[in-house]
């Protein structure tokens, strides 16, 4: 007999409204907006008892003659039942609580507020109270576990938690509705139940169906939902005998399931399709009271069997066919419900996706059968061995389940269910847009990022899009109409992308607005295929990318031409361009106990396309989630997780992420949240939205951006040590983006590197002034690896003055060893520029050109000449030389060393501070004796952007595709090796310091940094040389006892051999053989020894002669460094 709907009376005024009965079912008991409770002996009752508790209330309960009620006035009240008397106040909140309910036996009360909070208090003894803190927002609803054990709660912030009261701790949480931050903005109060008497179930009502998660195991047995179901679900309630299951949704249907069959039994529409908001089930009667958004009461009568009765004879065969299931395999249907994904909406069970064959209680049970021998031929007295083990209580239990169920033939299968107790699947994240708010904001972001700002707005005044461009110059702010209902976009200099979901009629559309296009036609549609999603997409430049749910990614130009299309692993979670750079993450696969299991590709799509990260994992928080993607403003990829970490890849580590920072060490509140918009690297700025109570900020009024500093999480940072050992790692990582700009040939400042390098070395030599305080001198030989040449000597010299004489003599062998290892990579790089000019010249015909023709250096001369440089540089030269102070070098902190001398020596001067700051430390002539007042810091990089601006002068003519490199100068590793060498006469020092000084003065270019001694390289044609030729050298100069003396006489020798003999040597490096390396080494040594004493006495007469005289018989590339690096 169907149900009979009684017609609606107005109960309260218009707003939310609750309704309960009392303990016997003789009145309806509800509550408003208007702050009364009423009293209803029936519907028709036209003069109900009612009860002043306050200005509004929100939710009633009612049990052994006590009623409670959540107020307005962040109390929870008792007053006496029928009577009405004010009998006190429970508990009390910071703001208003959302809903109350009775346990089981009346002796406890449970209230969530809109502080986060959930109370449990004892009615008798309000003094008697436990705290459940956890959420962080507003709390929904509650559900006592008829056992008094469990407590369930649904909040604001997405998730529902199950927490143990005794200890109150969180049992588990699910993250299965949609984020908000008010009760009143929320798609659904969400009331959820525990099935009665045996607790065995909890429903929860989520979107458009009713999840049941089994007790314990807290898996998600399965779902109830129907066809006629067309908006969410509000609440639900259970009826007395456990059996039945009601459910009332937003647009005013009410349904009606057996749980166990999983039929719907009962559908009722709302008279005037209001929202359901409150639904109680009369104690023994088969009546539904129930409440609208209205303040409107109704009724429902004659709804089902309140006995729970089934026949016998439905019963034993339901059971039968059960038993031939469970040996047909293992059940698959059951795997994929435990596996359900929430992020998938679940389809309907009218469907056929889970049959009623299969959805017994026997069938429950996440492992493997057991066999069919165990159960079937049992009596009823009988009982299992496995029975036995488990316990009386958990036979007690299965027996007052199957009580309650009303099913008497099962009490010896249930028993034998073996539960899963491992680690359970958490359900995927949707993709998602970074900087977009959730996309059931009726006003909302649909992207905010560096270039501006693109709002929707979908009321039921108006249904448009506003875009705002940051800077204006850009573009004008632009409204669009938003027929098409785009949910997500993506905006940068070039275009404005939209794209929206399939629908019935239409199909999912990809809609680009190019306004940057020099052309009329400023926008283009792409319609994807059918049954095809757009569920993420970003903007490079010139290009456009899509993901849809069909695992593709497609690419398009920014006019709209259509590019690669290629599979996706997983289902994407979201996407992030920047350039040439495309940022993907996806779902590697199912996460386990709250973590996500995402992976990251990173590809650069330029004329050379190519895969950075190969879908390697991305590294989240435990138990959190992506929530923005993207890039900083110099290029490099980002993201955060939910916990408000923020990574960087680290590209001078191997591709591999670092944390930079943690935004919720700048929170004040648990609830607040920082939303990211943008990420800078120079300077160190994270731009963030602060958001009070919520994780995402309202679109009005307009918010304010946020700076925030970056902070890598390193050990004992409140130290002086640990302070500076962040600040210099964090200077090498948000620096590695001029490496990158480098390699792929974009423009960046060269100043930039170069106060950053100066920085870090200025930081290293604070550490290692700090260890040697400490008296930690195999620390400091560390942190001196980590230097560049220059500060390596700067450290020589403060461990000489502090009178750490060991100290000084290790990091004169490290700087020995750096020196060689420059010169090793001097000549490799030679080497290879030789073998790339040869390529250039391949195919052309032998007329003179840039690379080929050796240009005079008079010629040079005089064309530098006519833009009045070379005198210049030379009069500063000539300065330089008459004042220079060897220990205080004013060059690039990568310069070659300008010490004279490696030897330990103490000096006469007693201990110097080496930071102290000086006003003469700027002027570029310092005197021996001043040394004690100059901070030798200051001097690390002076004269660069002049020796640079001239060699780019001297590179102004015509050159081939590619532009030729900064010429280096040819004898610089020689004389850094001469610096170490011991000392000797005051006239061969004096010889050394006029040789040395006009090729040091000038600063060598950035792209020679100690990182590059860090690794270690193979051994090169040059090493190779030296290891064979080294006796000979010795033989002929045996005045030569210093490592430092060999290396440059070698250099010197190995300069002299032709190209094809170099080149043979370091083919030989490499491990190959080549023909004719034999014989070139027999003709090498013919007239060695003569070509020695050349080489001697032209190093001699080019000492006397005058600075523009033209060397003789040198080869095109000594005569363009020459006047490239002689500067000063």
């Amino acid at each position: 007999m169907p149900a009979t709907q009684k017609p609606m009376r107005y109960g309260h005024t218009e707003g939310h409204t609750d309704v309960c009965f009392d303990d016997s079912g003789s009145c309806i008991v509800t509550c408003g907006s208007d702050g009364d409770v009423r009293i209803w002996e029936d519907l028709d009752d036209d003069d109900p008892k009612s009860i002043n508790v306050g200005e509004k209330a929100y939710s009633c309960a009612l049990k052994n003659g006590k009623l409670v009620t959540a107020v307005s006035n962040n109390t929870i009240q008792v007053h006496t039942f029928p009577e009405g008397v004010p009998d006190g106040i429970l508990t009390r909140f910071t703001t208003n609580a959302n809903h109350v309910v009775f346990n089981k036996d009346g002796a406890k009360v449970a209230a969530g507020s809109s502080d986060f909070l959930v109370k449990v208090v004892d009615v008798m003894d309000c003094s008697q109270q436990k705290t459940f803190r956890g959420h962080d927002a507003p709390i929904l609803s509650l559900s006592f576990d008829p056992k008094d054990t469990f407590l369930a709660s649904a909040s604001c912030d997405g998730s529902v938690r199950v927490w143990q009261i005794s200890d109150q701790t969180c049992a588990v949480s699910w993250p299965l509705l949609q984020k908000c931050n008010d009760v009143i903005n929320a798609k659904s109060i969400c009331r959820l139940a525990w099935q009665p008497k045996s607790g065995k179930l909890l429903a929860v009502p989520v979107e458009k169906s009713v999840k049941l998660y089994r007790r314990e195991s807290w898996s998600n047995q399965f779902d109830l939902s129907d066809n006629f179901i067309s908006q969410t679900i509000n609440i639900v309630t259970w009826s007395p005998c456990g059996q039945y299951l009601a459910a009332g949704s937003v647009n005013g249907l009410i349904i009606i399931w057996n749980v166990e069959t999983k039929d719907c039994l009962e559908r009722v529409k709302h008279e005037k399709g209001y929202a359901i908001c409150g639904l109680a089930w009369h104690p023994t009667c088969s009546r539904i009271a129930y409440t609208d958004a209205e303040g409107n009461l109704g009724l429902l009568e004659n709804v089902c069997n309140p006995n729970g009765e089934i026949s016998s004879s439905k019963v034993s065969s339901r059971v039968e066919k059960g038993y031939n299931d469970l040996f047909d395999g293992d059940d698959t249907s059951n795997a994929g419900d435990f596996l359900n994904d929430n992020a998938v909406e679940t389809p309907s069970f009218s469907k056929g996706i889970i049959h009623d064959d299969e959805d017994d209680d026997i069938m429950l049970a996440s492992g493997r059968p057991r066999q069919r021998s165990h159960f079937l031929e049992d009596d009823e007295n009988s009982v299992d061995l496995t029975m036995l083990k488990t316990g009386s209580s958990r036979l007690k239990e299965e027996e007052e389940d199957d009580q309650a169920d009303s099913i008497h033939n099962l009490p010896l299968v249930t028993p034998q269910r073996k539960f899963y107790d491992g680690p359970l699947p958490t359900p995927r994240q949707k993709p998602f847009q970074s900087g977009s708010t959730p996309v059931h904001l009726t006003h909302r972001f649909m992207v905010w990022n560096s270039i501006g700002i693109i709002r929707c707005y979908n009321d039921e005044q108006d249904n448009a899009i506003d875009v705002e461009f940051h800077d204006t110059s850009i573009h004008h702010a632009t409204h669009l109409s938003n027929t098409l209902n785009y949910t997500v976009a993506d905006l940068s200099h070039e275009a404005i992308l939209l794209a929206c979901e399939s629908t019935d009629e239409l199909a999912s559309k990809l809609h680009c607005l190019h306004f940057s296009s020099w052309d009329s036609s400023k926008e283009w549609i792409v319609d994807m295929p059918q049954n095809e999603d757009v569920e993420a997409i970003c903007l490079g430049q010139g290009w456009a990318a899509a993901s849809t749910s069909a695992l593709l990614l497609r690419l398009f130009t920014i006019g709209g031409v259509q590019k690669e299309v290629f599979s996706l692993p997983g289902p994407v979670v979201s996407m992030a361009g920047h350039g040439e750079q495309l940022f993907i993450v996806y779902h590697r696969g199912i996460g386990f106990d709250g973590d996500q299991c995402l992976g990251v590709q990173l590809l650069e799509l330029g004329k050379k396309k190519k895969q950075i990260l190969h879908g390697d994992p991305l590294p989240l928080t435990r138990k959190s989630y992506l929530v923005w993607v993207g890039f900083s403003a110099e290029g490099t990829p980002c993201f955060v997780d939910s916990e408000g970490i923020v990574r960087m890849l680290n590209r001078g580590l191997g591709n591999l992420w670092t944390p930079v920072c943690n935004t919720r060490e700048h929170c004040k509140g648990k609830s607040d949240h920082y939303w990211v918009v943008g990420i800078h690297e120079n300077p160190q700025q994270l731009r963030c939205i602060p958001c009070k109570g919520s994780r995402f900020p309202p679109t009005l009024p307009r918010p304010a951006v946020a700076i925030l500093s970056f902070k890598l999480p390193y050990c004992q940072i409140g130290t002086e040590k640990g302070q500076m050992e962040e600040q210099y790692w964090r200077s090498v990582l948000f620096h590695n983006h001029l490496d990158y700009l480098a390699k792929n040939n974009y423009e960046y400042e060269e100043s930039t590197k170069n106060q950053a390098i100066k920085q870090q070395q200025e930081l290293l030599m604070k550490m290692l002034a700090l260890s040697c305080k400490l008296e930690r001198e195999f620390r400091c030989v560390e942190l001196a690896d980590l230097m560049t040449q220059n500060a390596v000597n700067l450290a020589i010299k403060y461990a000489s003055r502090s009178r750490r004489l060991i100290l000084a003599q290790r990091l004169s062998e490290l700087a020995v060893e750096k020196a060689a290892e420059l010169a090793a990579t001097q000549v490799e790089e030679e080497e290879e520029e030789e073998d790339f000019r040869k390529k250039l010249n391949a195919g052309y015909s032998n007329t003179a050109t840039e690379w080929s023709q050796p240009r005079l250096r008079n010629q040079v001369e005089e064309e530098a000449e006519d833009t009045g440089e070379v005198d210049d540089i030379e009069e500063k030269s000539e300065i330089h030389k008459q004042g220079q102070n060897p220990f205080s070098k004013s060059a690039n902190s990568c310069n070659v060393p300008a010490i004279n001398s490696g030897a330990v020596t103490s000096s006469n001067q007693g201990r110097v501070n080496p930071f102290k700051v000086s006003a003469s430390s700027k002027e570029p002539a310092i005197s021996v004796n001043s040394a004690r007042s100059t901070n030798i810091l200051d001097n690390m990089n002076k004269s660069y952007k002049k020796s640079t601006a001239l060699n780019r002068a001297t590179n102004n003519e015509k050159s081939p595709v590619i532009k030729p490199l900064v010429p280096k100068p040819k004898s610089k590793q020689a004389s850094a090796a001469s610096y170490f060498q011991k000392k000797t006469s005051e006239t061969d020092k004096t010889e050394e310091i006029k040789e040395e000084n006009p090729k040091n003065s000038s600063s060598e270019t950035s792209a020679v940094c100690a990182q590059d001694t860090e690794n270690q390289r193979p051994k090169t044609g040059f090493q190779m040389w030296l290891e064979e030729n080294r006796s000979n050298i010795l033989s002929d100069n045996p005045d030569l006892s210093d490592e430092a003396d060999i290396i440059k006489k070698g250099i010197l020798l190995f300069r002299v051999l032709s190209t094809e003999e170099r080149k043979a040597w370091a083919i030989k490096a490499k491990g190959e053989t080549a023909s004719d390396v034999a014989e070139t080494k027999k003709r090498k040594f013919v007239d060695e020894s003569q070509e020695t004493e050349n080489q001697k006495e032209k190093a001699t007469e080019n000492l006397n002669l005058p600075k523009k005289q033209k060397p003789l018989d040198l080869s095109t590339n000594q005569k363009l460094s020459a006047f490239a690096f002689k500067q000063e």
